[in-house]
C-alpha cells in the first residue's frame, strides 16, 4: 500500500514492506506455515530477517517445501548437501537443527493432534495485541516466548531460545506487535 504507514522495520526494502503488508503478525494456524517459520526464524539467528527472506524460496527448495516428515529422514549425506548449498545460510549447527527440529515437530504433532494445538497453547488460544507506540518499545522476549523456549527445548527442539520464540510468534500472529499507527495493526 503506497502511502501506508507501516512499522519502521518495513520501510527499507520492498521485500519487507511485503512481507509486512502481507504476512508478518497474521494468526496462523497451518502446521506446514508453521513449520517453516519455525525453521527460517531458527535460521535467522545472528543475522537480520531481510537476508532469510532473500533466501526463503532457495530454502523451500532445499528443505523440500519445509516438509517436516521429509527433513525428519533426512541423512548425513542431505546434511553435506545442505552445507554445500550457496543458496541457504551454511551453518551446521543451523542445518542440524532443523532436521532435529522436523523430527521433535512429528512427535508433537502427534502428541497434540496438531503443531498448531500445541504452539497456540502458550497464549492461550488467540493472539495478545499489544499497543506499542514506537519500535523501541517492543521487547525481544517475553514470559509467554520464555515458556514456550523452555518447553520446546524440553521436547528436543533446537535454536529455540526466547528471542526466536519471541519473533516466531510475533511472525505467526500468536502477538500482535504491530505499532499502533500502522494500518496493519488494527487489519490483524
Amino acid at each position: 500500500m503506497m502511502g501506508a504507514k507501516r512499522c519502521g522495520w518495513a520501510e527499507t526494502d520492498p521485500l519487507l514492506r511485503e512481507y509486512h503488508d502481507m504476512e508478518w503478525g497474521l494468526p496462523l494456524h497451518d502446521d506446514h506455515k508453521l513449520f517453516e517459520f519455525l525453521i527460517l526464524e531458527g535460521a535467522q539467528a545472528g543475522l537480520n530477517w531481510l537476508i532469510i527472506l532473500k533466501k526463503r524460496e532457495s530454502f523451500r527448495v532445499a528443505f523440500e517445501g519445509f516438509n517436516p516428515r521429509k527433513i525428519a529422514e533426512f541423512s548425513p549425506a542431505d546434511v553435506r548437501r545442505l552445507l554445500a548449498n550457496k543458496q541457504i545460510i551454511r551453518n551446521r549447527l543451523k542445518i542440524d537443527a532443523a532436521v532435529t527440529n522436523a523430527r521433535q515437530f512429528v512427535l508433537t504433532q502427534e502428541a497434540f493432534g496438531s503443531f498448531d494445538d500445541y504452539i497456540w497453547r502458550f497464549v492461550g488460544g488467540k493472539p495478545i495485541t499489544h499497543r506499542f507506540r514506537s519500535m523501541s518499545s517492543i521487547p525481544a522476549k517475553s514470559k509467554e516466548s520464555d515458556r514456550m523456549s523452555e518447553d520446546l527445548r524440553r521436547r528436543g527442539f533446537k535454536f529455540v531460545g526466547s528471542t526466536i520464540c519471541y519473533a516466531f510468534m510475533q511472525a505467526t500472529g500468536m502477538v500482535n506487535d504491530h505499532v499502533t499507527s500502522c494500518f496493519r495493526y488494527t487489519e490483524v
